[in-house]
Order: structure tokens, then sequence, then C-alpha cells
């Protein structure tokens, strides 16, 4: 090989990036915009909640349960009348609407045990299934507290100490900005380096670079670190300005590190995008060849569940993917600081894996050529 060649033909491959607005937009959008709203519509906390309430009794307790729902978690309640909750719902500008009965203090005070309708829009899964517990808990100790006429803690009989390491806050946000960024550079090195590939080959240049006096490693060897330096420049702009700069997430460990399993990660991606896109004929092809191999390595490498809770025999074989290593690596070193002394089997398997992926797309590409 000479590295005279692979670095203009890696120019080449940057120039025709430039000049591919869709795929720019795409690379902008990804490390920006999208780790952003991760990060902001993460659905394990209740937050900013439209809740309407229908008073019919008017009473002092009625007026208690009302006022117990403030912010962070509801909106200030909007008081209506039945008439108003339909067309209110309908719109979807109420996501809960609590109906309180006629006589509903009086009947409490009696001893009995009246009801409370809760009407909630289904179409807004995250908020209707964590809110419902949120407000059956705000109604019944709202209720306990007037029967009992004060306001006390309940005792248990076992003082639980909770000491949450990373993440005090347990704020999920941290972890969906993190975690958007993981799957974008996964995503974008497979998709860079493959809609490279067919765009030569749909405009002819693939035979251009045939007459050329350069080997099939030079052309792909050249593709490789062209499109990996740019998701690792995009990366290192979305964990700087995005994630420590607007979201202030707090990142523990070493970046230098992070990107350096990052520049691994994106050597075994844009050899897998490669390969795809030599079996793939055209693009339409390579896009739905991209969701079958995509959505396993995202959704099965421990990033949007741990691997703990899948089978053993899929802990197994996800093993065999880079993804999985770059999510154990990557929450190592950002969450819980780790440095190279723990994190360097992750390093040398996804060294290992991006070789092994390297060779396999080597040996079909140069079939691809000929």
């Amino acid at each position: 090989m000479q590295l005279r060649n692979i670095l203009h033909l890696g120019l080449k491959e940057l120039r025709g990036l430039l000049r591919d607005p869709f795929m720019l937009a795409l690379i902008i959008f990804s490390f920006t915009v999208s780790v952003y709203t991760s990060s902001r519509s993460m659905p394990e906390s209740l937050s900013s909640a439209a809740i309407a309430i229908i008073d019919e009794d008017r009473s002092p307790l009625s007026s208690q349960i009302g006022s117990a729902f403030y912010p962070p978690y509801f909106m200030p309640p909007v008081m209506i009348t039945t008439a108003e909750m339909d067309a209110r719902m309908d719109a979807g500008l109420d996501t809960f609407a609590l109906t309180i009965p006629p006589d509903f203090q009086r009947d409490v005070l009696a001893g009995k045990v009246p009801a409370i309708q809760l009407n909630i829009d289904a179409t807004r899964m995250s908020q209707a299934f964590v809110g419902n517990g949120y407000i059956g808990q705000i109604v019944s100790s709202e209720v306990s507290e007037y029967v009992r006429h004060y306001r006390a803690d309940t005792v248990a009989p076992v003082d639980l100490v909770l000491r949450a390491r990373y993440n005090p806050e347990l704020d999920g946000g941290w972890f969906g900005a993190i975690n958007d960024i993981v799957n974008s550079i996964t995503m974008l090195s497979i998709i860079l380096t493959g809609a490279a590939l067919i765009r030569e080959k749909e405009h002819g240049t693939v035979e251009h670079i045939l007459v050329m006096p350069v080997t099939a490693t030079e052309i792909m060897v050249s593709k490789v670190w062209s499109m990996g330096l740019v998701v690792l420049l995009a990366s290192s702009f979305a964990m700087t300005v995005v994630v420590q700069g607007v979201l202030g997430v707090p990142v523990q460990g070493s970046l230098l590190l992070f990107l350096t399993g990052a520049a691994l990660m994106l050597f075994a991606t844009t050899s897998l995008g490669i390969f795809l896109a030599t079996i793939a004929g055209t693009m339409p092809q390579f896009g739905l060849l991209l969701m079958l191999v995509l959505l396993p390595l995202q959704m099965l490498s421990g990033g949007m569940t741990p691997r703990e809770s899948m089978p053993e025999v899929l802990q197994t074989i996800m093993l065999a993917a880079p993804g999985t290593h770059f999510v154990i690596l990557s929450q190592a070193i950002l969450f819980r600081g780790a440095g190279i002394g723990v994190v360097w089997p992750q390093l040398l398997a996804l060294l290992v894996i991006g070789t092994a992926l390297f060779c396999l797309a080597l040996a079909r590409f140069r079939t691809f050529l000929r």
C-alpha cells in the first residue's frame, strides 16, 4: 500500500460527502438535535404532565387534593366542567382528568368508600403509565392526612439509606444523551461507508478507480479512515458541546480514552458498512439490509436494556458484535470514570472484531471489484 494513494482517495471521499447535503444534514441532526431530544424525552420519570380537575364537591378536601399537583411532575391543574372534559382530551390538551364527585368529603368523614374517577389519555403511553401511580399516591395521601387532621411522615420499621452512585439525582437524561451518541456512531459509520461505495457504483466512478494504479486495499482503507474521521469528529463535538455544554451532563472518565474506543468501534463498523454495500446492489437494498443488521446491534448490545436481563445464549452471541463491547466501554468510562486498566478487554475485543470484519470485507470487496 502507498500512503499517498490512501490519503488522496480519502480526500476524494470527503469531497464527495461535502457535495451530499442529505448526508451532511443527517450527521448534523444525529449529533446535535437527536442527542438533545433523547436527553429531554426519557420516559422513566413524569415531567410537566397536563392535568385537569372536575371538582363537583367544592369542599376543603377537594381543594386540598387539587393543590397537591405541582411542578415539575405536573402542570398547574386546570379547573374544568364535565362537559368540557371529553373535548379537551380529544384535542390533546389534558393527559389526566380527575373527577371528584359531589358529597365526596361528607362520605369520607362518614367512613364510606367514595370513588374518584381518573380519565387518562392512553395515547401518551409513558406519562399515562407513570402518572397513574403518581396520582393514586397523591390522592390517597391527601385523603389520609385530612382524615387524621394532621400531616405525618410514615415511619418505616427499617431505615433505608439510598446512595446513588455516578448519577445522584437519578436523571434519565444523562443516560439518554450518551446512549444516543453511541447509537449514532454505530449507525452513521455503517451508512456513510456503505452509501459512499454504492454511490460510486451508481455513478460509474468505480470503473474510473479500477484503471488507476491503486489496489483494493488502498481503496477500502481510504473509505474507512475518511468516513471514520467524520463520525469521530462529530461525536467529539457532541460530547463536548452538546452533552457537557448544553445539557450539562458530567463526564466522569477520560474523553480521550472514550474517543480511542470510538475509533476502534469505527474501524469495525465502517468495515461492516463496506461489506453490506458489496452485498446490496442498490441504495434501497442497502437500506433494507441495514435495518436487519442495525436494529439487533442497537437493541441487543446493552444500550437500551441491560445485558444481564437477556437470555445467556443471547448474551454469548452478542459478544461477537462490536456494539456490545463499545456500550460496556462507554458506560464504564463516561459514567463510572474507568481507566484503561478496566476497559482494556473491551479495547482488545474491538480490535480483534474490527480486524476480522476488515479482512472479511476486503475479501468481499475484491470480489465486488472483479
